[in-house]
């Protein structure tokens, strides 16, 4: 059987459902919420995997799982040189939001990268330690800041409510998925005007490293002609 792993509740689920359903593939949960199996109707030797979209990436990497529904910031940030274990086989069309930095709205003179390097360097000479970014994306943020030459920061780590975390005192700026920027302005802090870490979407994956031999094979090509999508390398 070909595993196929897709977010366990709310709107991922649904559209999910939704963009599978209108390529004639029909999916449905098994029993309640709790169950975390669900059945697939257009494609036979496919077994329906519910799991939540963090853990996709991970059972992807694994190979417990042949293909996944996740978000690309999630396969970015929780997979080392993602390319080599993952093949992106699509973009979905939902889930968008975009990884971004965001300072103090009343850090009046920080409106670029540029900006933030500068007031890194004079808040590190002023208080004797790094600034404190609060972010859940420590990988993804340090390759772009490297990149664009920013020093002097720190990157702490954010489980609860990034956006918080200044008002709080535990950061002086944030890294952070927003699809509308309402709860940042609501924080009192605004975005950089450069381009975001990342821009997200949902994303249909396969695993390199899962085993494809046999009826998962046949069940991926199968599944491909149903949804339009080549055959990539190396399947």
């Amino acid at each position: 059987m070909l595993k196929l792993g897709v977010p366990s509740k709310g709107r991922l689920m649904e559209k999910t459902f939704e963009w599978f359903g209108e390529r004639g593939i029909t999916m449905r949960r098994n029993g309640s919420e709790r169950e975390y199996s669900g059945a697939v109707e257009g494609v036979d030797g496919v077994e329906l995997v519910l799991l939540s979209a963090g853990e996709i990436p991970r059972e992807l990497a694994a190979g417990r799982i042949h293909m996944g529904v996740t978000g690309s910031d999630l396969v970015r940030e929780k997979l080392a040189d993602w390319p080599d274990q993952v093949e992106d086989l699509t973009p979905m069309g939902f889930g968008h939001a975009d990884l971004i930095i965001a300072v103090p709205v009343a850090w009046i003179d920080v409106e670029t990268l540029d900006d933030l390097d500068a007031a890194a360097s004079a808040f590190r000479a002023r208080h004797g330690f790094r600034l404190r970014i609060a972010t859940k994306y420590h990988r993804l943020v340090r390759e772009y800041l490297r990149e664009n030459g920013v020093a002097d920061y720190q990157l702490v780590d954010s489980q609860g409510a990034t956006e918080g975390t200044v008002k709080n005192l535990t950061a002086e700026a944030i890294a952070d998925i927003t699809s509308t920027g309402e709860t940042l302005r609501a924080n009192h802090l605004k975005i950089l005007n450069c381009p975001p870490v990342h821009r997200s979407q949902a994303m249909l994956f396969a695993a390199r490293g899962a085993d494809w031999e046999g009826a998962p094979l046949v069940a991926l090509e199968a599944m491909l002609d149903r949804l339009g999508l080549p055959r990539p390398d190396g399947f």
